[in-house]
């Protein structure tokens, strides 16, 4: 039998998907009118223009449709602006409470206060050009495969690049102050890209940017995480250094081509690593190693040794070589993007075998 009690029940199992929280707890189930089979309600959203209006409707239908109803109308409303700043209020307190505590918990590197405790991998290079951002946003959703809870922070805030690679064209929800990272793939993801107006160049000096990374780090809702990969801008500048002031126990993964030259600059992220910043690296990723040509041979375009080379100097593991190629999505696909592999593609089996390493390294 419906009844508002049932409804109401049964509507605590669906979540806001950019919170993560039920609906019911938000408060957002209001009026609900029972007319025989048909059930009508209102959903209170947290702004107007919620991108994800669409998946909130169908779980709701889907929920109270399983309850025994024939038909269910769902009218949208948005909060007050009391109700968005109480939220606010709450998701800040919960940040607060959750990253005011500097130990370690379930394995988690301890965090400085105020910024999420989770476990840091900041992706760097030494040159532009050398795929590092779709190391980043691969070895994100190879993570997010494997079930952990997976972030991306886009640091490298000249080039930005990670939500055009993963195929992300909604904007991030802000409620009152408070920013909900963008979701694709199981990962959520912020991005200097998605406060910038067409494709419009970032000209900021080294203070202003450093003032954005801190930003990404305390104003954004994270929630609980495993893994925050930050994607660095290429080289030794502001950034790096910003990072190991904020984050001083993150670790690093360097990122080079086979290319003597590209390796040789690459040594250079990795020798401030350990010399300066004081991050353990957990080891090299030689992207771009060599291309397989129609009859399955494989060329090496951009020469050979330099990731293996790059590994020695700095006595870590060469943790994996990376052909160079595209993922052969379309854009008829629903699930398109750019530069993400599919975990049945041959590339994307190697960033699956990157993401098992990792999380032996960081025993997670």
């Amino acid at each position: 039998m419906l009844t508002t009690e049932s409804i109401m029940e049964a509507l605590r199992e669906v979540k806001d998907p950019e919170l993560n929280k039920s609906l019911v707890s938000l408060n957002m189930i209001r009026n609900i009118q029972i007319q025989g089979h048909d059930v009508s309600l209102d959903v209170i959203l947290t702004i107007r223009g919620c991108p994800l209006k669409i998946k909130i409707q169908e779980d709701v239908e889907n929920a109270i449709r399983q309850l025994g109803a024939e038909r269910v109308t769902v009218t949208f409303g948005a909060m007050t602006d009391e109700e968005r700043a109480a939220l606010s209020a709450s998701l800040r307190a919960e940040q607060h409470a959750s990253r005011g505590n500097a130990t370690t918990q379930g394995g988690k590197a301890p965090s400085a206060p105020g910024i999420p405790q989770t476990n840091y991998i900041a992706i760097a290079s030494g040159k532009g050009g050398v795929g590092k951002s779709t190391v980043t946003v691969n070895l994100a959703v190879a993570l997010a495969r494997l079930g952990k809870k997976v972030g991306i922070i886009d640091a490298d805030i000249y080039g930005f690049s990670v939500p055009d690679m993963m195929g992300i064209e909604q904007r991030p929800t802000v409620i009152d102050e408070v920013i909900l990272p963008v979701e694709r793939y199981g990962v959520k993801v912020i991005s200097m890209g998605f406060f910038v107006e067409d494709n419009a160049p970032v000209v900021w000096r080294g203070p202003i940017l450093g003032k954005m990374l801190r930003n990404f780090l305390h104003e954004v809702h994270w929630g609980e995480l495993d893994y925050l990969l930050l994607d660095l801008p290429p080289g030794t500048g502001d950034i790096a250094l910003d990072v190991h002031q904020m984050i001083p126990q993150s670790k690093e993964i360097i990122v080079t081509t086979p290319h003597a030259t590209a390796a040789f600059v690459a040594a250079r992220a990795g020798a401030m690593a350990l010399s300066t910043t004081k991050h353990e690296i957990l080891g090299v990723v030689e992207n771009m190693s060599w291309y397989t040509d129609r009859n399955g041979d494989k060329e090496y375009v951009f020469g050979r040794g330099g990731g293996e080379k790059l590994a020695e100097s700095l006595n870590v593991e060469l943790l994996c070589q990376i052909p160079l190629g595209a993922p052969g999505n379309v854009l008829e696909d629903p699930e398109y993007s750019p530069s993400v592999y599919s975990s049945n593609h041959p590339t994307g089996k190697v960033y699956d075998e990157l993401a098992r390493k990792v999380t032996q390294a960081v025993k997670t």
